[in-house]
């Protein structure tokens, strides 16, 4: 999202990938700053949603790095976290987004326990739920200190919520093989799923593949295709009939500094890869 069309762009730059569902950050993910909702053009990016045939829930919000909920270390940075996540809610409702997708955060030097405890008090902490908004926790590779890396994890921050219904979680595909599950039989990842957590829970899906091999918590996306899982896994993922209703978010690296989407867009829909298929990009 950038000047001058901001929101309004985003949807038009999805809809020249081909996409039926977009994901975006409401500023730079780095840092705090933010432009007024008042100049990110919301009711033309609605309107281009609507005539498009594109519901608002396929809108989806990634919230910013900087949000570290688990760092009891250094609390000042808890509290700014919380403050920002805050304002990142309102921002959202405002969009008209149902899902805001948000890392739950690294411990730093303290431990697991200790992390999980954290970012279930600085949620506990939240002053508002705006209406019809969903916190989706994301599915994490496991790399230093990161939380989240199993279901378990996820499922005991959702379990010590006061307001568990305002939250869902969103499955990373690199980030499940990474953190070391067989993503080749995906039937029993989400059964594992299912038991510990709930499909239910499941609101988003980001479909990479993964430039390391099951169980490395590097977390280094691959283009689809390009990594050690492979077209055709990631392909009947995105068919899965347990998740057709879930949206399905691309975070795929750019190739010779341009977005490969429609490409990788169409050959999911088609279900046939081009093992040469990176080379437009490279050559033009």
């Amino acid at each position: 999202m950038k000047a001058p069309l901001f929101l309004e762009g985003s949807v038009k730059e999805a809809l020249s990938y081909g996409c039926n569902a977009l994901m975006l950050y409401t500023g730079a993910p780095q840092n705090t700053r933010r432009r007024p909702v008042e100049d990110l053009h919301i009711e033309e990016a609605q309107q281009l949603m609507q005539e498009n045939e594109m519901p608002m829930d396929r809108m989806i919000v990634h919230a910013p790095y900087i949000i570290n909920l688990a760092n009891s270390v250094k609390p000042e940075v808890a509290e700014l976290a919380e403050e920002f996540l805050q304002k990142e809610l309102e921002r959202t409702h405002a969009i008209g987004a149902k899902y805001l997708v948000l890392h739950p955060g690294s411990y730093t030097t303290t431990n697991p326990e200790t992390g999980i405890h954290t970012i279930v008090s600085n949620l506990n902490r939240i002053k508002s739920f705006p209406d019809g908004v969903i916190i989706c926790l994301e599915t994490m590779a496991g790399k230093g200190s990161e939380v989240g890396r199993t279901f378990e994890e996820l499922e005991e921050i959702l379990a010590g919520l006061d307001h568990p219904e305002h939250f869902g979680v969103c499955l990373d595909t690199c980030h499940i093989s990474d953190a070391g599950y067989d993503v080749s039989d995906f039937e029993h990842v989400l059964d594992e799923f299912d038991h510990i957590i709930g499909l239910k829970q499941i609101h988003v899906v980001h479909l990479n593949d993964s430039r390391n091999p099951k169980g490395s918590h590097k977390d280094r996306h691959a283009n689809i295709g390009m990594g050690e899982i492979g077209f055709e896994i990631l392909h009947s993922i995105a068919e899965n009939e347990r998740l057709k209703d879930v949206p399905k978010i691309l975070e795929t690296p750019y190739i010779s500094k341009k977005p490969p989407y429609r490409t990788e867009i169409e050959m999911i829909r088609s279900g046939k890869y081009d093992p040469q298929w990176t080379e437009q990009y490279e050559a033009s």
